[in-house]
C-alpha cells in the first residue's frame, strides 16, 4: 500500500483532499505544516508528499528541499495558488515530481498521483533490469536426462510461491535455474533482483539487502533503498547465501516469516511481498552442523531444493554447448568457426572443475587463437590435454615437436593481442618481420 504524507494549513482543503486520497486505498498522513512534515518524515516512510507552498514557518520550499536531502527516493507534490505559475515553475526545477495549480479538481489530482507511483515502480524495475536482464534471457542449454529432471522442477515451482533453493556446484548454471523459476512465475512482470553474498563486506551487507536512513552510519548521506524493497511485488535472489553473516540470518528468518523489516538506523516498519530464491554451492547441512549457519534459517530455506548437476555428470550436453558458445564467439569475430570431432572427443573427455562456466571459457579463448576456422585438438590449452592424458597434444614426445608447438601458440597468441599487426607481433616476440612472416608460413597460420 502507497503511503502518502499531506502538509496543508488549511484544515478545510487538508481533510477534503485526504478523504478523497483514502478512496483509493492509499495510506494518508496529514499535517498542517512543514516543521510536522519533517518530523513525521523522520519517523516514518513514504512513498509521496503532497505539499502547499505557502505554510508558516517552515514552507513547502524549505520541506521540498528537505525531501530531496533526506530522501531522494520519496517523490514530492508541491499545490500552489491559482496562477502562481512561477512558483510551479520554480517547484520543478528544485526536483518536485509535479505541481497542481488551486482550486484543482480532485479527480486530476488522483490521476497525478496515480502517475507518479507508477513511474516508482518503474524505476524500481529499471534498476534491477541492467544487472538481470542478460541472464533472465538465457537458457539453460541441453537435453541430458539430469537437465530434463531439472526443467521438470522448474515447470512445478516457477507457478508457486515458495522459496527455492538452488544448489550446486561453482559455474553450474545456478542463477540461469533462478532466472527461469522468475520468468515462468506469476512474478515475471515484477523486478527480478540479484544479490551476490560473498561478494559484498559484511559491513555492507544490511544496507545492500534492506537500504539505510540518512545519517544511519558515516557516509550515509541519504535514504537508500535496500534489494529487498526493490524487488517488493517480484523476486529477489541470495547467491551463495551459506555466506550470509549469523546475525543477518536472524534478520534474513524474521523477514520469511512476518514480509517485514526495518531500514537501517530506522524506525518505520516496512512491509514487502517477496519470493525468495536462494543458491549456495555449500554443504548448508554441514554449516549448520558446524555452527556456522542457523538451523532454523536452513529449514525455511529448503522449501524446495533443486540439485543442479555438475558438467561431468551431463556430458551429452558438452557438444550442444560447445557448438551453441562457438556460435556466440563466431559471431562477435566475424566468423563461422567449427570444431572437429577429434578436438570435440577431448573437450568430452574433460572432468571440468569449473563446470560450465569453465567450458564457455575454453570455447573462447580457443575462438581467439585458433589460427584457423576449424578448431583442431593442438588449439585446446594444454591443461586440459595434460588432465586427459594427452601431453604433447596427442602426436609426438620429441622435444623438437615440442618446442615447434609452444612457438606456434606463441606466434598466434602474438598476433592475436596486437589484432594481426604483423610489425607489432614481431616487435613483441623480439623477432624480426621476416622471421615471424617465415615462421606463419611454415606452421601454416593465416
Amino acid at each position: 500500500m502507497a503511503r502518502i504524507l499531506l502538509a496543508e494549513d488549511d484544515e478545510i482543503m487538508r481533510i477534503t483532499v485526504q478523504d478523497r486520497l483514502e478512496k483509493n486505498k492509499w495510506h494518508v498522513d496529514s499535517v498542517q505544516n512543514g516543521k510536522e512534515a519533517t518530523a513525521r518524515l523522520k519517523k516514518e516512510n513514504y512513498h509521496l508528499v503532497i505539499s502547499d507552498i505557502r505554510m508558516p514557518g517552515l514552507d513547502g520550499w524549505q520541506l521540498l528541499k528537505y525531501v530531496r536531502q533526506s530522501s531522494p527516493v520519496t517523490d514530492i507534490m508541491m499545490m500552489t495558488a491559482f496562477g502562481s505559475v512561477d512558483d510551479a515553475i520554480d517547484s520543478l526545477k528544485k526536483g518536485a515530481a509535479d505541481y497542481i495549480l488551486k482550486p484543482f479538481n480532485m479527480d486530476d489530482l488522483v490521476i497525478r498521483v496515480n502517475r507518479i507511483l507508477e513511474m516508482q515502480t518503474i524505476k524500481a524495475r529499471c534498476s534491477s533490469l541492467e544487472e538481470s536482464c542478460r541472464e533472465l534471457h538465457s537458457d539453460l542449454i541441453g537435453d541430458s536426462k539430469a537437465l530434463e529432471q531439472v526443467h521438470n522442477l522448474i515447470s512445478q515451482v516457477a507457478p508457486t510461491d515458495s522459496t527455492v533453493s538452488i544448489l550446486g556446484e561453482s559455474g553450474t548454471g545456478k542463477e540461469l535455474v533462478a532466472s527461469a523459476i522468475h520468468l515462468h512465475s506469476k512474478r515475471a512482470e515484477k523486478p527480478f533482483v540479484r544479490i551476490n553474498c560473498a561478494a559484498i563486506p559484511e559491513g555492507l551487507m544490511e544496507s545492500e539487502l534492506f537500504g539505510h536512513e540518512k545519517g544511519a552510519f558515516t557516509g550515509a548521506h541519504a535514504r537508500k533503498l535496500g534489494k529487498f524493497e526493490m524487488a517488493d511485488g517480484g523476486t529477489i535472489l541470495l547467491d551463495e547465501i551459506g555466506e550470509l553473516p549469523l546475525p543477518l540470518q536472524a534478520k534474513l528468518l524474521r523477514v520469511l516469516e512476518e514480509s517485514t523489516y526495518e531500514r537501517v538506523g530506522g524506525t518505520g516498519t516496512i512491509s514487502i511481498d517477496v519470493r525468495l530464491l536462494c543458491a549456495t554451492s555449500k554443504d548448508l547441512e554441514q554449516a549448520v552442523a558446524n555452527g556456522s549457519f542457523r538451523q532454523d534459517l536452513f529449514y525455511r530455506l529448503n522449501v524446495i531444493p533443486v540439485n543442479v548437476p555438475p558438467l561431468r555428470d551431463r556430458k551429452e550436453d558438452i557438444p550442444v554447448l560447445t557448438r551453441y558458445f562457438l556460435h556466440e564467439f563466431s559471431i562477435r569475430r566475424g566468423l563461422s568457426m567449427e570444431i572437429n570431432p577429434e578436438a570435440m572427443q577431448r573437450l568430452i573427455d574433460y572432468d571440468y572443475p569449473g563446470n560450465v562456466r569453465e567450458l564457455k571459457n575454453i570455447i573462447e579463448r580457443v575462438s581467439v587463437l585458433a589460427p584457423e576456422k576449424v578448431i583442431n585438438p593442438d588449439d585446446l590449452p594444454m591443461d586440459l590435454l595434460e588432465a586427459n592424458g594427452y601431453e604433447d597434444g596427442g602426436n609426438s614426445f620429441t622435444l623438437s615437436d615440442a618446442v615447434a608447438k609452444t612457438e606456434k601458440q606463441l606466434v598466434v597468441k602474438a598476433l592475436a593481442r596486437t589484432r594481426g599487426k604483423k610489425g607489432e607481433a614481431a616487435d613483441l616476440l623480439g623477432i624480426s618481420r621476416k622471421n615471424l612472416w617465415e615462421k606463419m608460413k611454415n606452421y601454416g597460420i593465416t
